[in-house]
């Protein structure tokens, strides 16, 4: 790994783990001789979309508010999230006994904005773009003195999210490449810095939606770069990268694929199907991006045996779910 400082490291990450350790589930890993064949490598699922709240973000955000003192936390945390930081948030702040305040966009999927007002999240709408996000977050610090965690632009976020590939290469030690959903960067810098102190060799591989590619453009431009607007229907993926996320996947994740919502669609049924899980788009896309010509037909990924895929959350709308599959 290159001598630079990270937003987070190992040490950083272990101590996540030590502190999340009572309260997160350790979820399995799945795997299927069916896709394997289907493939033509061995694929190891990491099912995040059991982990508590149905996805990852859990372990940001339980690290996060355990990371706060008693006098900061007594006042709660605040988020804006369209999604499951929002909903992990509010459970964890819920365990510890403090108000979260979550500003969400009006588009939000109604499932996800279910899962904040079940885990006692408190709702403040907002118009659904990032200023407007902002902006409310802002006038809901200044009125509570709550405190501002970010979905993924955070150390303590970005360290609770590597926690995942030190559970994942001490269940399957052989791994040889990993391969995780990419949005803001949270979760796939927090796993290739894990993955890369415990195995300098393991290749890291983000995925992506052909609709949302500002990770694949930035990585190719060798700076960052943002979108005027996206479009797919993985609604977790929609973000762009931070000042804390963008160094570590410029310099760690060995590239970023992307591939078409169609094919995101089709992984979505293969999970249903075969794994009998159902998984959110965000979710799916690792086992797109495994099946796709992109990565099959680069001759860098040939050794790419042994493959560890981070099937990232499970909260999908069912009417979505069955209205994506008749297309």
């Amino acid at each position: 790994m290159r001598e630079e400082r990270y937003a987070a490291d190992i040490s950083s990450i272990r101590e996540a783990e030590a502190r999340i350790r009572p309260f997160i589930h350790k979820t399995p890993v799945f795997s299927s001789q069916s896709l394997d064949a289907l493939s033509g490598r061995r694929l190891f699922f990491k099912c995040e979309l059991f982990q508590k709240g149905g996805a990852f973000k859990f372990r940001g955000a339980c690290n996060a508010v355990y990371s706060l003192s008693d006098d900061q936390a007594a006042k709660g945390v605040v988020t804006h999230s369209s999604g499951n930081h929002a909903a992990a948030l509010s459970l964890a702040a819920k365990q510890r006994g403090i108000p979260a305040y979550i500003v969400v966009p009006k588009n939000a999927p109604k499932c996800k904005v279910e899962n904040v007002m079940r885990y006692g999240g408190q709702i403040i709408w907002s118009e659904p773009n990032m200023p407007s996000r902002e902006s409310v977050a802002a006038k809901v610090l200044q009125e509570t003195g709550a405190v501002l965690l970010h979905p993924y632009n955070d150390i303590r976020i970005i360290s609770g999210q590597g926690t995942i590939s030190l559970e994942l290469l001490e269940q399957v030690p052989q791994i040889d490449t990993i391969i995780a959903p990419i949005s803001g960067g949270g979760l796939i810098s927090g796993v290739a810095l894990a993955a890369k102190s415990l195995n300098p060799a393991i290749r890291v591989i983000a995925a992506e939606p052909t609709g949302a590619n500002d990770a694949a453009l930035s990585k190719a431009a060798g700076k960052r770069i943002t979108l005027p607007e996206t479009n797919t229907i993985a609604d977790g993926l929609r973000a762009f990268l931070g000042d804390l996320t963008w160094p570590i996947v410029r310099d760690l994740v060995d590239d970023v694929i992307t591939v078409e919502d169609t094919e995101i669609v089709k992984a979505m049924k293969l999970c249903y199907e075969i794994l009998k899980i159902a998984i959110e788009p965000s979710g799916a896309i690792g086992l797109a991006v495994v099946l796709s010509d992109s990565f099959n037909q680069n001759p860098a990924w040939k050794s790419c045996n042994n493959i560890g895929i981070i099937l990232s959350g499970g909260n999908v709308d069912l009417g979505l779910l069955w209205n994506s599959f008749e297309k």
